[in-house]
Parts: C-alpha cells; structure tokens; sequence
C-alpha cells in the first residue's frame, strides 16, 4: 500500500504541474494546455464515438502484430539458444536485423506492402521480434548448467529437459521480452498510423496535430499510455502465474 501511495503521489504531482503551469503562464497554454481541458477533449471524443473508433483500430493492428510476433519468436529462440551451430548460423544475421531500426524500415515495408494494414501489422511484428527473440536466446543459454547436468543425469529426454527445467527457468527472461515487446507494438504502430491510416490513435494524434486541435492530440496521447500501462500490467499479471515455482527473494 506504501508503494500503491508512493506511485499515486507521483502521478497526482504530475498532473497537479501539468495543470498549474499552463494557468500561471510558465508554459505557452497554446501548446500545453491544461490537463483539465485535456480531459473535457477526452470526453468529448469518447462521447462522440472517435475515441473508440481510433482505440480500436489501434490495438487490433497492435495486439495482431504482437500475437504473431510472440508465436514465431518463442519457438526460435528456445531452436537458437538450445542447439549451438542454429545460433552460429544464424548468429550474424540476427545482429545486423537486430541493429536496424523499425521506423527505418517503414518506408520499405509502405514500397513493398503498400499503404493498408499489412504493412502496418508487419513493422509491428519486425518490431516486436527482437526484444522476444533475443531474451529467449539469452534464457535458454544462461540456463543454470548445474541444474541441465542434474537433469540429464537422471536420464530425462529432451523434451522433459525442457519442460521441467529450461522452459520454467527461462520465464522470467522471456516475459521481459514481451514486456518490452508490448511496449513496442503501441510506439511503433503510432508511428505507422500517421503514414497513410485513415483511422488509429497515430492517426488521431497527426490529424489533431495538422488541426492545431491541441487538447485533442494530448488526448491521444494520454489514451496511448494508459493502454501501454494497462497492458504491461497484464503481461506482469500472466508472467506471475507462470512463475509461482519461483521462490521470492
């Protein structure tokens, strides 16, 4: 509860800043305008019907491109971590993928898969591969090798080595990856709405922008991180049920 109190705290002086300043002339109001207009311009979005449109058009473009990544990056980075020349094979590859930023490649994804959602929901998952993948294949290597010998010493199979020793150990490791993958997902697809999209919080925020309908940008803004926030809590909320083995420090 100290800590809940803590956080609470912290937010409620945030928002207490953002809404003096404005009023007391410390900002351009114009720019920033108060966190109270900001959120009459919220609720007159979710009012309107426009709110919802956009929030919906952005998490089934988002959770899609995160689904697909987390079904493809799993299983090959437990292949890559787990058996040693896949990960020499595919070691320089991965680096020099690994090193290219996603919004570098969206132009490249609009040449190749034009304007409409496919585009859009494959730099999410380019984006979101990465994270995912590489703390598999740090998981799964890092394993405890005290705890492999002991396995194959009591002659378990390969995939009893898996499931009972590599796959619980590697949780943690891998849920940081879908954590900063979920992150991802939303910031890259914000980004991609704004090329192209005629609906999505990208979309919002652009189209606000381009208005000068500023209270309205801010809240499109606000609604991207209170889902990134609502959605990392899920993650953390699944991750500990996955890890009730783990005894907590």
């Amino acid at each position: 509860m100290r800590a809940a109190a803590l956080r609470s705290a912290a937010l409620l002086a945030l928002l207490a800043v953002w809404e003096t300043a404005p009023r007391l002339g410390l900002v351009d109001a114009t720019f920033l305008p108060p966190v109270s207009e900001v959120a009459v311009a919220w609720w007159e979005l979710l009012g309107n019907g426009q709110l919802g449109t956009h929030v919906s058009a952005s998490l089934l473009r988002s959770f899609g491109g995160f689904g697909i990544a987390v079904a493809v990056a799993v299983p090959l980075g437990l292949l890559i971590g787990w058996y040693r020349p896949v990960a020499a094979l595919l070691g320089p590859l991965l680096e020099v993928f690994r090193n290219t930023a996603a919004l570098a490649l969206l132009p490249v994804f609009v040449l190749l898969l034009g304007i409409g959602e496919t585009s859009k929901v494959s730099i999410v998952v380019y984006a979101c591969v990465w994270p995912i993948l590489l703390n598999t294949i740090s998981a799964v290597s890092n394993a405890d090798p005290t705890l492999v010998k002991l396995a194959r010493s009591m002659d378990l199979s390969t995939p009893r080595l898996f499931q009972k020793v590599i796959l619980p150990a590697s949780v943690p490791a891998v849920f940081t990856g879908i954590r900063l993958a979920g992150a991802v997902s939303i910031l890259v697809l914000v980004a991609a709405e704004m090329i192209g999209a005629k609906a999505g919080l990208g979309y919002l925020i652009n189209a606000s922008q381009f208005n000068f309908a500023i209270p309205q940008m801010y809240a499109g803004i606000v609604t991207i991180s209170a889902i990134g926030v609502a959605f990392n809590q899920l993650l953390v909320t699944i991750e500990r049920r996955l890890s009730v083995w783990r005894v907590p420090s």
